[in-house]
């Protein structure tokens, strides 16, 4: 059971499925950074595999007290940070990177930061946050750590692998499910069927777990 207060995102099939990829890859062993926290789920699964030190990143106020919150009452050991991304723990590497980033396809670039939107807008393609982790995780991976990323293929698999690859690690899909759209990608089916990212009708989306190691 967790808390989840208004406006801090709630635990759906992608928080889960990347929970569940943490505990099956057994790398959460050393220090773990959990980017878009929430709740704390994946923070907490990963204090639950054993990490040495967890750290947990939300630019939401609200998600960073839910986080802390959350800690307490199921006695783990988090340590939760207000900010965007990367930026409260520049300078430092990780063992194990985790992150569920906003991806759904929104109507423009513009990404909300006061709404609840912000927790799902990825931006026109919905990768305004997902090439950024693309881009910068490299550098706070430590020799053989590995970065766990959750998203829609609507928001481009091929285009996630190609770009981790270009900074320089090894990038694979580890999970893949298929889920019923949820309410933001269903109220948006319309948008997304127009840009050729869905097919028309499209009931469902395929989700995957991406892994990315840096091999030195």
């Amino acid at each position: 059971m967790l808390l989840t207060p208004p406006g801090v995102y709630r635990p759906q099939s992608d928080s889960q499925m990347l929970a569940r990829a943490v505990a099956v890859s057994g790398r959460a062993r050393g220090a773990v950074l959990d980017l878009g926290t929430g709740t704390g789920t994946v923070a907490l699964a990963a204090a639950r595999c054993g990490a040495g030190a967890v750290t947990a990143v939300d630019l939401s106020r609200r998600a960073v007290v839910a986080a802390r919150l959350n800690a307490r009452l199921h006695r783990a050991t988090l340590t939760v940070h207000r900010g965007d991304l990367f930026a409260p723990v520049r300078g430092r590497r990780f063992a194990l990177v985790t992150a569920n980033p906003p991806y759904v396809p929104s109507h423009s670039d513009r990404l909300a930061r006061y709404r609840r939107a912000r927790s799902w807008d990825g931006g026109r393609d919905g990768r305004a946050v997902v090439d950024r982790i693309c881009d910068d995780v490299a550098d706070h991976l430590e020799p053989g750590g590995a970065l766990l990323m959750v998203h829609s293929a609507v928001s481009g698999v091929r285009a996630s692998l190609d770009r981790l690859a270009a900074s320089g690690l090894t990038a694979r899909v580890v999970d893949r499910t298929r889920i019923p759209l949820g309410p933001v990608m269903r109220a948006r089916a319309v948008l997304h069927e127009t840009r050729g990212l869905v097919e028309p009708g499209a009931a469902d989306e395929e989700l995957v777990v991406i892994e990315a190691v840096r091999e030195r």
